[in-house]
């Protein structure tokens, strides 16, 4: 990392800075969340952060295989994101379908 004192380099170091709470912040809530949908939330949110802050990081060193790295890392989160979405909802399909094993499953909550 660059050690300079120009406002670009403060600049950048802020934006790295607030990208790595925001980043915990969401953590919290992806163990914390209550629902399956809540998690999928959280996780996708961390991985447009994770984009962001390889994407300022680019900026901050000046390099730019950061950016491919991003690109890809983006392209794999977005399709984990689709198929964790398509399994929560064939998961409740099967449960509407079968509202005998749902009841069961509260009784014994």
């Amino acid at each position: 990392m660059p050690v300079d004192s120009s406002p670009v380099a403060i600049a950048g170091q802020f934006a790295l800075a607030l990208l790595l709470i925001s980043i915990i912040l969401a953590l919290a809530r992806l163990v914390k969340g209550p629902a399956a949908a809540d998690r999928i939330v959280a996780l996708d949110l961390i991985s447009i952060l994770i984009v962001a802050f390889l994407a300022a990081y680019s900026i901050y060193a000046g390099e730019t295989s950061f950016l491919d790295v991003a690109i890809g890392y983006a392209l794999i989160a977005f399709l984990g994101t689709v198929a964790l979405a398509r399994f929560l909802m064939r998961s409740a399909l099967k449960r509407s379908e079968n509202p005998e094993t749902e009841e069961n499953m509260r009784r014994h909550e």
